[in-house]
This record gives structure tokens, C-alpha cells and sequence, in this order.
């Protein structure tokens, strides 16, 4: 059975997530505004290839680990209703309804944490996810990170890991993603998409001669 692995962010969905969950704490009033300044600092060192994720998810998981379960899974409803149902992309459940119905096994793998991505994932109906993983203890968030993130060459280790357990190989794979980030799995499948690439993917995706298509 092939397996079909999606980005999330600007792929499936027509924005960041992860940017969008701060922008979201900050016009709740739950973070202040300079927190908006840095993850938009941070969001434009990810598009220009230079952000550091140690750092990154050190400022992207604070906010987890100040407020108690039920306030941030309260929030989340409200984060998900207001900031992604609007990105949600009829092409791209189109895609996946196609992927479903070949009988493929379908996979989303994000550097985005899966406090706020699981609940997506749930949504576009795709039952397995690797993302960035919050540590947690005695049912709280610490602010740190439980393993390997899943960015750049971590999702590639991450993926590995998950295929050894699962028993899935890649074999006649697919991945489709936005990003040149993305570029370390994007070489190890059989079937790289790019999807309203940035400009260094959608450089590198005519020069390998991989399809580039448009879910917007």
C-alpha cells in the first residue's frame, strides 16, 4: 500500500498554523504584543531557511506550559474555528479524497506542534500525524520538547522511526509540500509535490522536473 505523506502548513491549509495559534494568544490578550514581534521574526527566519528551532519552540511552547489544560484546550476550539476554518482548502480535501480513495495510507508530518495540529489533522480526516511533540508532565505542558522535533532532517529521522513501527515503507511515496525546508524528504520519496512552492522549492522542483501545483 503507498503511502502519501502532506505538509500541513501552506499546503493542506491556506496559512501557518503555528503563526496563526500566536497571533491568536496575542489578540486574546493572553500573551502580550511583543510576542506577536517575535513570531513574526521567527516566521520570516523559517521562510528564509535560517530559523533556529531549539530557539523557535523554546518561545512557541511557553505559552503551553503558563496556563492550565482546560483554559488552552478551550482556547484551542475557539483558535480552530476562527483561524482555520477559514484556510481550509476545498483542493486540498479534493486531493486527499483522491489519495483515500486508492486505498493509500495517509500521513501528515509538520514541524508544527500537535497541541495545535492534531485537532487539523482530525479534520481533514487524515488518521496519522508526526509533529513536533510537547513534552508533558502530570498532565501539563513543561515548555520543552519531547524528542525529535520534526523539522528539516528531523522529519526525515522522525518518518524513519514512524515506518519501523508501523511497517510501512516508501515505495511508490508521495509527499507533497510548500516549503524548501521540506527539501531533505521531499529527495527520499518517489513522488515529490511541490504545492504553492516558495521560490527556492519551486526553483529546485522545474530544475528536477517535479510537478508544481496550486491547492489556493
Amino acid at each position: 500500500m503507498s503511502l502519501v505523506i502532506f505538509d500541513l502548513d501552506n499546503t493542506l491549509i491556506g496559512g501557518d498554523s503555528d503563526y496563526l495559534w500566536s497571533q491568536f494568544l496575542t489578540e486574546e490578550g493572553i500573551v502580550g504584543p511583543e510576542h506577536q514581534r517575535e513570531n513574526q521574526r521567527f516566521y520570516d527566519e523559517y521562510v528564509a531557511g535560517t530559523l533556529n528551532i531549539g530557539e523557535f519552540l523554546a518561545f512557541q511552547l511557553a505559552p503551553l506550559a503558563q496556563h492550565e489544560m482546560q483554559a488552552l484546550l478551550s482556547w484551542r476550539e475557539r483558535f480552530l474555528d476562527e483561524k482555520i476554518a477559514p484556510i481550509m482548502l476545498p483542493s486540498a480535501e479534493k486531493l486527499i479524497e483522491k489519495h483515500r480513495h486508492n486505498g493509500e495510507t495517509l500521513l501528515i508530518i509538520t514541524a508544527t506542534n500537535s497541541f495545535v495540529t492534531a485537532p487539523i489533522a482530525e479534520r481533514l480526516g487524515i488518521p496519522h500525524l508526526i509533529a513536533t511533540e510537547p513534552e508533558i508532565n502530570n498532565g501539563q505542558y513543561t515548555g520543552k520538547v519531547a524528542g525529535t522535533p520534526s523539522f528539516r532532517e528531523g522529519k526525515v529521522e522522525r518518518l524513519n522511526h514512524w515506518l519501523k513501527e508501523t511497517g510501512n515503507n516508501l515505495n511508490d511515496s508521495w509527499f507533497y509540500s510548500d516549503s524548501h525546508n521540506d527539501l531533505p524528504l521531499l529527495e527520499l520519496v518517489t513522488h515529490p509535490a511541490a504545492v504553492d512552492p516558495d521560490e527556492v522549492l519551486k526553483k529546485h522542483a522545474e530544475d528536477h522536473h517535479w510537478p508544481v501545483i496550486s491547492l489556493r
